[in-house]
């Protein structure tokens, strides 16, 4: 069974090998009761986003995580949400994405780095 911290990771790592487009995971421990972290990254076709979703879930599997609890959203949808009840991921279209401004509702919270790409 994964962590939080480690099913967060796996969720961008899985994201990424799928070249999803702006992978950032936030802590929200303290912050939200609703899930410890939250990974949010960007499709940009419907084709893509549904390809990013299906390696997220199938992957951590892989990596002997539970399955999602509940995937709310399709593709068709340009935003979906996959629920580990630890970890969120949004899976969204950059329009709804700087539409939404998720990022920005969680502004208190810490950014997990995950890579060398998203390091200050």
């Amino acid at each position: 069974m994964l962590t939080g911290h480690n099913l967060a990771l796996a969720c961008a790592e899985a994201a990424d090998q799928l070249k999803a487009e702006n992978i950032r995971i936030f802590d929200l421990r303290g912050i939200s009761t609703l899930t410890d972290f939250m990974v949010v990254c960007s499709g940009n076709s419907l084709p893509h986003l549904k390809a990013i979703v299906r390696e997220v879930e199938g992957s951590v599997r892989e990596k002997g995580s539970d399955p999602a609890v509940h995937t709310e959203g399709k593709a068709a949808s340009r935003w979906v949400v996959i629920d580990f009840i630890d970890v969120m991921v949004h899976v969204l279209d950059e329009e709804f994405r700087k539409h939404y401004a998720l990022e920005s509702l969680w502004g208190d919270a810490k950014e997990v780095v995950w890579n060398d790409h998203n390091e200050d």
